[in-house]
């Protein structure tokens, strides 16, 4: 956390992170626009690559290689994102899967 000095500076930082709260819930509340969307909130929801390639594999989508989608798609998918996901839904993926690997599974 930032440090402050004041009572105003910490009322700042609080509203600061408030609204970018705010800004995640709101991300989160969007209904998916297509099949990748859907697969980062999916990622989301589990944080886990092997349930959303569970997931996806039921829903019979295919990967780019034309085959069954894989762990590594998903991790792919997250790492490089595509031109039809939100960057502010990419955004939260990011980062829970670095907290995932930096800190064992996020809760």
């Amino acid at each position: 956390m930032k440090s402050y000095s004041t009572i105003e500076q910490r009322i700042e930082i609080l509203e600061e992170k408030l609204a970018l709260i705010n800004d995640e819930i709101s991300t989160l509340k969007t209904p998916a626009k297509n099949n990748n969307e859907r697969i980062i909130f999916k990622f989301i929801e589990t944080g886990s690559t092997g349930k959303t390639k569970d997931f996806v594999r039921e829903l019979g989508i295919k990967s780019t290689r034309d085959g069954l989608f894989s762990s590594g798609d998903v991790t792919a998918l997250i790492k490089n994102g595509a031109d039809d996901i939100s960057p502010a839904l990419l955004a939260i993926a990011r980062q829970l899967a670095s907290a995932r690997n930096k800190n064992g599974p996020s809760r």
